[in-house]
């Protein structure tokens, strides 16, 4: 998901003025996309955006040159950070197939997981994960679940990277360095919401489950009960949104998980690469995000619909802030 990139306290110029001839010759490494692809159509749901709007395709994209950075180096970056990210992406190429990054057995079943990662622009996203497709093979005995991770530089020529890596291929290496990071985390707890018991619990499952109970604790009562009751006001608004019964999940507690899930992710991504995006910002973009996902509003109370995302923003800013605050003798993140 989109991060805020801290700035270097230089004036900002502009990175064709900057650039040059030598910007000019670097954009010549890259294609404009096939345009047999007009859309992005998933077999399943993508994880960290899950608004559909914003998976559509814009005219005249272009395609990363696969020659510009070197996957090496990004594996290194990440290793660096993460040991069980690493481990997560190590047999992988980043050529958009599938490799198996992780077997287990488990009551006479084997337990594999495919995973692929493809680089591409795709419009104004960094990145998606998507979620495990399940494939049970009852003759083999094996269930196989595949995720791929799509990662966007789109932001490869923003001033603010360009005034911090001055060379092409350190920024793009950065870049996907920083986006593959955030859509890992995701599959790990993916991952560890899907094995079976004592596999894939990772550090980082381990980890963001604490924070999860810590935000659903007591302790955070008045911030998370908040949050959950102005979406509640949302989904008053949608008739898709479905009503809470014994053979319906939770949709409330669901969109509750999601927006702790991308808290973790994002102050995780923060940590390992030095950035800092404000629970301000990530408040507003993600209350917005979770009102999408509660379903379409009707035209007629739209103004409504726009003043409850407004109160589900400050009210998330309060849950995001107590999590980083008060009570970090409570809950630690490593």
């Amino acid at each position: 998901m989109k991060q805020e990139i801290q700035g270097t306290g230089t004036k900002k110029t502009s990175p064709e003025k900057k650039a040059g001839l030598h910007a000019y010759g670097i954009r010549e490494n890259l294609s404009s996309a096939a345009s047999s692809f007009p859309y992005l159509a998933p077999a399943f749901v993508p994880v960290s955006f899950p608004a559909p709007e914003y998976l559509y395709f814009s005219p005249g994209l272009l395609q990363l040159d696969l020659n510009i950075y070197r996957e090496p180096m990004i594996k290194a970056i990440i290793k660096e950070q993460s040991e069980d990210l690493y481990r997560l992406i190590k047999k992988v190429h980043f050529d958009g197939k599938y490799y198996r990054v992780k077997s287990v057995r488990s009551g006479g079943w084997e337990h594999c997981l495919e995973l692929a990662v493809r680089i591409q622009f795709l419009g104004k996203l960094q990145g998606l994960a998507f979620e495990p497709k399940k494939t049970v093979s009852r003759k083999d005995k094996k269930i196989i679940y595949r995720s791929l991770i799509l990662v966007n530089p789109h932001e490869l020529w923003d001033e603010e990277l360009v005034e911090r890596w001055w060379n092409l291929q350190e920024r793009i290496e950065f870049l996907i360095s920083k986006i593959l990071f955030h859509e890992c985390i995701h599959v790990l707890i993916l991952l560890g919401k899907t094995l079976p018991s004592g596999f894939g619990k990772t550090d980082i499952f381990l980890e963001y489950r604490e924070m999860l109970e810590f935000a659903s604790s007591e302790k955070l009562c008045p911030e998370s009960c908040g949050v959950k009751y102005r979406l509640r006001n949302l989904a008053a608004f949608s008739p898709e949104f479905p009503e809470n019964s014994g053979e319906k999940p939770d949709r409330v507690s669901e969109l509750y998980e999601f927006l702790i899930h991308e808290k973790y992710s994002i102050k995780k991504t923060d940590q390992a690469f030095g950035l800092s995006w404000s629970n301000r910002k990530i408040s507003r973009n993600y209350a917005r995000m979770a009102a999408s996902k509660v379903g379409p509003c009707p035209e007629y109370g739209k103004k409504d619909w726009e003043k409850e995302v407004f109160r589900l923003h400050r009210a998330l800013n309060e849950l995001y802030d107590r999590i980083d605050g008060q009570n970090r003798a409570d809950w630690k993140m490593g």
